[in-house]
């Protein structure tokens, strides 16, 4: 593998989307719920009526076209190859930003913010906050390679991160995660604060709960998060965290299996009043799977809880770069700043968001915008 920057567009093959129509239309579907809501789990009707559409009316060739509108690049680090899109601002003076996905996303979730942030002036904003974005496909997931053997956490991520923005020019970024992608902007904030000028976050996910005395509303809230995704909403990251490979055999053979695994998500995640289309459009979900399935990544993708979940895995960084928080209402668990300031010692903009949930950009793109937007104009 060399160093080179090579240009790569998404071409997924005719014999893909015949297999894929194929076992659609063969799927073997368990009998139905036994309760008229999501409790135990995807509603069979949705599902079977989203997987007839995948089949028969989703157009992948034009949602490919769409994303390809971004120019994409590979490069090898580290000894893996890493996909990620490249949108260069037209305004001097553009501040270089990586944004980073998570689990169940994809570079899918940037789709409505990648050109807002790239080229404001077009979108009714000011060119003094123009971005260069970077957005990567985590190692595993999406177009990015596999790696072939253990060790590939947040912390290597982090570093091939900034050996990215290194290597495509850029001695001084901001970082942007939500997710997964909020632990990695995290450990970049630590481990390359020479040059990551900033982090902006929607998850603290390093955070531990702190109180004092009675909780603040702010704590309450988020003491209810983290007791109700215990109690109901955890046993994907279990299983994934200790047995990822056993799960991959069955959602790299169903794509009806994919989609449920990842929709469910969808539901339980996102400001959605109920029901996951009420925020996001059937297209877009799908996208978001489609990187999943034509990639065969559900293995891989899932054992970034297996390298990251275990006492002897994780490191709790202690970040002193500036640092931007928006806490959205319907986060799994929201931020609270208190809680937050034992590790972030320069936290310099903190929002509390009126809607949107754990998919922020994806969601809430207008919102997500303004924010970050907000926050490095500060550190420019």
């Amino acid at each position: 593998m060399s160093a080179d920057v090579k240009p790569f567009r998404i071409a997924v093959g005719d014999d893909v989307l015949d297999d894929l129509k194929a076992r659609l239309r063969r799927t073997r579907w368990p009998e139905a719920e036994l309760v008229d809501d999501w409790s135990q789990g995807v509603p069979r009707r949705w599902l079977e009526d989203v997987c007839r559409y995948w089949a028969d009316g989703y157009d992948w060739r034009k949602r490919e076209a769409l994303l390809n509108r971004f120019p994409q690049f590979t490069t090898a680090i580290d000894g893996l190859d890493i996909h990620f899109v490249h949108a260069r601002s037209p305004h001097p003076g553009a501040m270089p930003l990586v944004i980073t996905h998570g689990w169940p996303g994809s570079i899918v979730e940037f789709h409505k913010v990648i050109e807002p942030l790239v080229d404001p002036v077009a979108h009714g904003g000011n060119a003094a906050d123009a971005f260069h974005v970077i957005c990567p496909s985590l190692p595993g997931f999406g177009f990015s390679g596999k790696p072939a053997a253990t060790g590939w956490g947040i912390d290597r991520i982090a570093g091939a991160w900034a050996k990215l923005m290194e290597r495509l020019g850029y001695g001084r970024y901001g970082a942007q995660g939500g997710d997964w992608g909020s632990a990695v902007t995290t450990a970049i904030g630590a481990l390359d604060a020479g040059h990551c000028a900033g982090i902006h976050i929607t998850l603290a996910m390093s955070t531990r709960p702190n109180v004092v005395g009675e909780p603040t509303p702010e704590e309450a809230r988020a003491l209810k998060g983290i007791k109700y995704y215990a109690d109901w909403d955890s046993g994907y990251s279990k299983q994934q965290a200790t047995r990822p490979q056993t799960v991959g055999y069955g959602l790299t053979d169903s794509p009806a299996g994919q989609a449920a695994w990842i929709l469910e998500k969808f539901w339980a995640w996102t400001d959605c009043d109920g029901h996951p289309e009420n925020v996001l459009g059937r297209d877009e979900l799908l996208d978001n799977v489609m990187l999943y399935w034509v990639t065969a990544t559900a293995a891989s993708s899932a054992r970034i809880y297996w390298e990251s979940f275990g006492p002897e895995r994780r490191t709790v960084h202690k970040v002193g770069v500036p640092t931007g928080v928006a806490a959205f209402p319907r986060e799994i668990v929201t931020p609270v700043r208190r809680w937050m300031e034992t590790n972030f010692s320069n936290i310099q903009h903190w929002s509390e968001m009126p809607k949107g949930g754990h998919f922020a950009a994806f969601e809430q793109p207008a919102l997500f915008v303004d924010d970050v937007r907000a926050f490095f104009r500060k550190l420019r």
